[in-house]
């Protein structure tokens, strides 16, 4: 049986931010992850978790300036010393939180910035926040996503998350595998989930096309969700899609497959 984690950030969206968790609950999930929290007291957010009985399953480290199109810092040569005060910000709500994981996304690369030098700047930023993050207690994810709704995004592949994973070499950085982001770029789902299990820290889904709930596109959500029951996979499921007709009435997809 998955462990689903609801993402506030997406789901819930008829309510205030702090109300989402209420909402969430009642709706039966157990988990919640985001992409930010930093908007918000650590102290009121984990007034909401202990309320509702909710686990903080996951959120980003700081991504640059959102609102104006940034998707990450991580690859960005002149925003080093920014992305390590954010590995600071992101320590201290997850102490607050009871966070035990935390997301990286690398980015979009500068044009006038070479593959090469963007690449080494990112291992050299994670590398940076896997220690810090390490002695806090915190597992570091990264992200690939797809290039069509982030064009220009960094990393966006499987394989160039196990070459960040290799050449950074630390046992506390793992694949964020989003099921929606890689069926676009790679497709061949459950065979990448089987020989990449060693690596996956964290799953998240949505349906393809319009990412919006299972059950809404061209993903056997039937087949994936018994399929990583078999292969062994124990985390959490952020379940990041928009909804096609609002949060609560598009919930039916947890009965139909059984998941909650």
């Amino acid at each position: 049986m998955p462990k689903l984690a609801a993402n506030l950030s997406m789901l819930f969206t008829e309510y205030d931010f702090m109300d989402r968790f209420g909402a969430a609950a009642k709706a039966g999930f157990k988990g919640v992850e985001y992409l930010f929290p930093y908007d918000f007291p650590a102290v009121d957010i984990a007034a909401e978790l202990k309320k509702h009985g909710l686990t903080q399953v996951l959120f980003n480290l700081p991504a640059g300036d959102w609102a104006a199109g940034e998707r990450g810092i991580a690859c960005l040569p002149d925003r080093i010393e920014e992305f390590r005060s954010g590995v600071d910000k992101a320590i201290e709500y997850a102490g607050a939180l009871g966070c035990t994981q935390v997301n990286c996304l690398a980015g979009i690369k500068p044009e006038q910035v070479t593959e090469a030098d963007a690449y080494q700047v990112l291992v050299d930023n994670l590398k940076y926040a896997v220690e810090k993050l390490e002695g806090a207690g915190i597992k570091l994810v990264v992200e690939a996503i797809n290039t069509r709704d982030i064009p220009g995004f960094f990393v966006s592949s499987t394989a160039m998350v196990q070459g960040l994973i290799a050449d950074v070499g630390s046992e506390n950085l793992a694949y964020q595998y989003d099921i929606y982001h890689m069926q676009i770029m790679e497709g061949d789902l459950a065979v990448t989930v089987t020989n990449n299990l060693p690596i996956i820290g964290h799953v998240q889904l949505a349906d393809n096309p319009g990412r919006h709930e299972p059950g809404t596109g061209e993903i056997n959500y039937g087949f994936m969700f018994k399929h990583l029951d078999e292969v062994g996979y124990e985390g959490w499921i952020g379940c990041e899609y928009v909804p096609a007709n609002g949060t609560e009435a598009g919930l039916v997809w947890l009965k139909e497959y059984n998941v909650i």
